[in-house]
């Protein structure tokens, strides 16, 4: 164990105290064999003279208890603030460590080495491991920022490139309808960009109010929406909805159901399917055929920006936000979404939520 810590100076304060009281019962008792209580009289009287044995006879025995009681005081006030302070100054030396910590220094420990039995060193881990999951979302917050300024970045210099082009020269009116339709499109783009953002950040935040939502209904409603979406690209959509109330946000709800349908129908191919249920031991599952996922590649999807290398059935040139949304509005119903490479292709995408109790 280490000396320097609080356990170890706390025993051996102990053991000081144990000590000196051993030492003053052994001084007390080399005393002739009268009652405890006179012992500390006979320190400061002479028994021949008669205020000391007045004293002694009547109830002036008390004065050693009173004394005694000052002198304790005294110890209390002067002395055994200094010995806990000395105690506990490991504790107080953590401050200007920590106070060190910063966005430029995040790489700093403590390392203060022993066992987890020790309560100080327990504390300086547990303070290693809180900067070691700062620093992961500090890290994921600047990839973050990265990624979505390179997002921002490509669609900008499209539009700057297409604008050039056509103050550059003269456009015929096949070319006027054809830059118009690039720079539309590229705004669609930087608009869904953006709305994904800001429905990350508003997930992200947490939920003001929960209110009993019914999901089958949502997700009923949403795969009604897509039906003409997947009848182009030839893909069959289905489902099974069973009665299922959860407590949430019916938009942030929406959304979610929509990002995975609409992921669902991207990541596909011509003759494939979607099924949609609702109920059961997860509250939302959505299956869908489409390419090989790899099984070590399933778990980065949820992170912002992630995208398959691999054609799609929509080439809308999503964001790369959809999965990412899903599971922050998942988190935010204090849920849990899980996804599956299936054999064959494509995904299974389990959703857990809180069911309605009231």
């Amino acid at each position: 164990m280490n000396p320097r810590t609080p356990r170890r100076r706390v025993l051996l304060l102990v053991a000081v105290a144990l000590a000196t009281g051993y030492l003053v019962r052994a001084g007390a008792d080399t005393y002739a064999l009268t009652p405890t209580t006179f012992r500390f009289l006979a320190l400061f009287c002479d028994p021949q003279l008669s205020l000391c044995v007045a004293a002694r006879d009547q109830a002036w025995w008390l004065v050693p208890y009173g004394l005694a009681l000052v002198a304790g005081l005294a110890l209390l006030r002067f002395v055994a603030p200094r010995l806990t302070g000395w105690a506990l100054r490991p504790m107080r030396d953590l401050v200007p460590v920590i106070a060190q910590v910063g966005p430029q220094n995040l790489g700093h420990r403590i390392r203060a080495g022993g066992s987890r039995r020790d309560e100080f060193a327990a504390l300086c881990m547990a303070v290693d491991d809180m900067m070691d999951r700062i620093v992961a979302g500090y890290e994921g917050q600047r990839r973050f920022a990265a990624n979505a300024s390179h997002e921002l970045r490509t669609p900008l210099a499209v539009q700057r490139t297409l604008i050039e082009v056509g103050m550059g020269q003269p456009l015929t009116d096949e070319q006027f309808t054809l830059l118009t339709a690039q720079l539309l499109q590229t705004n669609e783009r930087n608009e869904r960009l953006v709305d994904g953002l800001l429905v990350l950040s508003e997930a992200d935040q947490g939920l003001a109010v929960r209110l009993p939502q019914r999901l089958d209904t949502i997700a009923g409603s949403v795969v009604a929406a897509h039906d003409a979406r997947a009848a182009a690209a030839g893909i069959a959509l289905t489902t099974h909805l069973l009665p299922c109330t959860v407590r949430g946000e019916e938009v942030l709800l929406e959304r979610l159901v929509t990002n995975l349908v609409q992921n669902a129908i991207k990541y596909n191919h011509r003759g494939g399917s979607v099924h949609v249920t609702v109920g059961g031991p997860a509250a939302l599952t959505v299956a869908n055929t489409g390419q090989e996922v790899p099984p070590h590649a399933v778990a980065e999807l949820f992170e912002p920006f992630k995208r398959l290398a691999a054609d799609r059935i929509d080439h809308s040139g999503g964001a790369g936000l959809g999965l990412a949304i899903v599971r922050s509005i998942t988190q935010a119903h204090s849920g849990t979404v899980t996804a599956t490479a299936r054999r064959g292709g494509g995904l299974l995408v389990e959703v857990r939520l809180p069911a309605d109790t009231d």
